[in-house]
């Protein structure tokens, strides 16, 4: 699981039957302070994330296909699966 920060939408206007009518969000990642890493990534949205929300991104194909009931061999990769409203580390 990762954290990031949606900065908007990605619009193809080619794709697999997996991505019909999904939104697909560019997120960039977030360190446990909330601080940009300088990696970004494209997630499928599951919860209706929009522009500036932290999310929860799990960025594990084979965990990706079984959360949206794909094939082992489906195109999914990394998908938002929640927004985060606090992050709270303790040592």
């Amino acid at each position: 699981m990762k954290i990031g920060r949606v900065w908007g939408t990605v619009v193809s206007t080619i794709n697999t039957p997996v991505f019909e009518d999904r939104r697909l969000l560019l997120c960039d990642l977030l360190d446990l302070d909330l601080e940009s890493t300088g990696a970004y990534t494209i997630a499928v949205d599951t919860v209706g994330a929009g522009a500036g929300e932290t999310v929860l991104i799990l960025d594990e194909g084979n965990s990706a296909r079984q959360v949206l009931n794909r094939e082992p061999d489906g195109e999914i990769r990394a998908l938002v699966v929640g927004i985060v409203d606090e992050v709270t580390v303790s040592a």
